[in-house]
This record gives C-alpha cells, structure tokens and sequence, in this order.
C-alpha cells in the first residue's frame, strides 16, 4: 500500500480530485491518501499559502497529487508551485504529449516527452529594480550542475523507455555561455547514452519545427522558460492543457500534478474535465510501479473518451465531471 499525499487545491481542484480517487478506488489501486491543502482556501483559512502540515506530510511520504492551486495575486506571494520545486529540487519537470484517439486535434502521430529544468533560469528568482533608472534586471541563472542533472535523465528516461532521440533545445547562438552550458551538459549525457541519437536546435526554430512536423520528437529537454513556453505548445498540439500529464520529480520526491489552472468561474458546476489530473495520477503510478494498474485506467480512459456523449463539454460531450469519471469505471477491465 503507497501513502500518498493528496493536494485537492482550489477551484475545479476538489471536484476533479474526487473524480480521480473514485476512478482509483473502483480500479483497487493500493493507494492510501494524505489530504493537505496549499493556496487559496488554506490562506483565507489559516492565513498560509503552504502550511507546515503538507510540508511534513511530503517529506514524509515523498510522493503526492496536487490538483491545480490558486496563488493570491499580490505583492510578495510567490508561485506556490515554483517554491515546492525549488525547496525539494524538484529539478525534473516532465510533460508527456500524445495524440488520442477521440480527442480532435489537428495533427497525428506525436508522442513526445518533455523535460524542463524546474529551478533555475529566469525563474530563478533573482531580479533587482533600480527606481532611479527605471531598469528591472532578472538573471537568467544556469549552473553546470543543474544542466547536468536535467539533460542526463532526459536521456535516462529515454533509455528506459527505449525511446530513440533527445533533441535539446537552446539559445546558444545567442546566449553564449548560458546556452553553451545545456549544450555541453547535453553532449557530455549523449556520451554515456550512445544508441540514443541526440540533436540540438536553436529554439525558434523549434517552435516552428513542432507546429511544422511534431511527429519527428520524441524526447526534448530544454531550460525553465523555454520548457514552459514549449510544455504549452505541445500539449496544445495534442488537445490542450486539459489532457495532458505533468510531473515535478527530484532525486527523492515527486508531486505529480495537474497542469491547467483552477478555473474558479465553473468550480462547483461540475463542468470541470478530469482527464489531467488522472493521466498524472497514472504517471504516479508508474512512477511507483504500479504499471498494470495504470495501463488498465488508461484503456478505460481511452474508451471513454471515443464515446463523445460520455465526455465533458470541452471534449464535445454534455456529461458531468462525475458522469465522465463513471463511465471510465464503467470501461474499467473491459
């Protein structure tokens, strides 16, 4: 039996929470929950964005979902998502994106990985303003570790998975050292990988080669602002952020996650898909080794999904968020 620690967060967050643990329940997956909660409803609560007790609670368990979370906006309140990534070094973020039968799309045939570095780059943090000039300046901070780290299990996972190609993408003809850095880290993992072919592209280029030909990647690693910016475009060549999985893994913790907003203006209206927040739970579940548990929702997901009228809205359906789940646990085993 796997602890996990379970985030519902705010919004859409604890209806498409609920509709996950159904689906886990009805499918006997051994997993036992730990419910804490960050963002917005913990802070009108209790006045904290992150209490102490889901901190305790993941470093104890070391593996949790998080539904999507609301940061108050305001000076001085951070992204709760970018503090989680940096207090853990949870330096993986992986975004898979895949084409799906019953889902429209413009394209067939993708089926890539993305890993983005989750705590350095522009996201670092460090900026300064000066009043006097009217000059913000934030640091784009790259270290040989942190390159290092992101590129070599880019290449691990591909090795795993016997997926064939790594295809960094960078700035380097621009950023000289920064991009140089990614490059070199890159090369260096390529060496002990060697059956996996490894390219590069300069990342403008790169946007235009996915919206080009998508089906041509299959596993591409890249920095923090860049690895957002390509982590939305790619699940927008797929169907959108609402189908897609997302993970934030370190060497010792993971929080798999659901990556599309809180939606608070249909919260509680049942509209919400839950289709994300699961394949990130699926994602977990391999990640504990759970694979047939996840391979058999994922069947009962993918024949749901062919049947438009048990789909939500925002797949061409009119089913509720809990009609939906119940028709893919109804599709479980079959």
């Amino acid at each position: 039996m796997h602890l996990i620690t379970l985030i519902p967060g705010d919004g859409i967050g604890p209806e498409i929470t609920k509709a996950v643990t159904d689906i886990f329940t009805a499918a006997q997956v051994p997993v036992q929950w730990e419910e804490q909660n960050a963002g917005q409803t913990t802070f009108d609560q209790s006045g904290e964005l992150i209490p102490q007790a889901l901190l305790s609670s993941l470093e104890k368990n070391r593996v949790a979902l998080k539904g999507p979370i609301t940061t108050p906006v305001g000076k001085g309140f951070r992204s709760i998502n970018v503090t989680l990534r940096q207090k853990y070094d949870l330096y993986q973020n992986v975004r898979p994106s895949k084409t799906t039968e019953g889902i429209k799309t413009r394209y067939e045939g993708i089926d890539l990985v993305l890993f983005r570095e989750n705590t350095e780059g522009l996201y670092s943090g460090l900026e300064v303003y000066d009043e006097r000039l009217g000059i913000a300046d934030s640091f784009n901070r790259i270290t040989k570790e942190g390159s290092r780290k992101i590129c070599r299990a880019a290449f691990a996972y591909a090795d795993r998975h016997g997926r064939k190609k790594v295809t960094l993408a960078h700035k380097a003809n621009i950023l000289k050292m920064a991009g140089t850095l990614m490059l070199n880290a890159c090369k260096e993992a390529s060496n002990e990988f060697p059956h996996i072919v490894f390219e590069d592209k300069i990342i403008d280029n790169m946007c235009m080669q996915l919206v080009n030909k998508p089906e041509q990647f299959d596993v591409v690693v890249t920095t923090n602002l860049f690895g957002d910016i390509l982590s939305d475009l790619c699940a927008g060549l797929v169907g959108g952020l609402g189908v897609v999985a997302g993970a934030n893994i370190g060497d010792d913790m993971a929080i798999f996650e659901a990556v599309h907003g809180s939606a608070p203006d249909i919260a509680g209206q049942g509209k919400a898909n839950p289709t994300a927040l699961l394949r990130s739970a699926l994602m977990m579940l391999h990640h504990l080794g759970e694979h047939q548990y996840a391979d058999t929702i994922e069947q009962a997901l993918e024949a749901t999904l062919k049947d438009k009228e048990k789909c939500t809205g925002d797949l061409g359906g009119k089913a509720s968020t809990s009609e939906f789940a119940q028709a893919i646990i109804d599709n479980l085993g079959k």
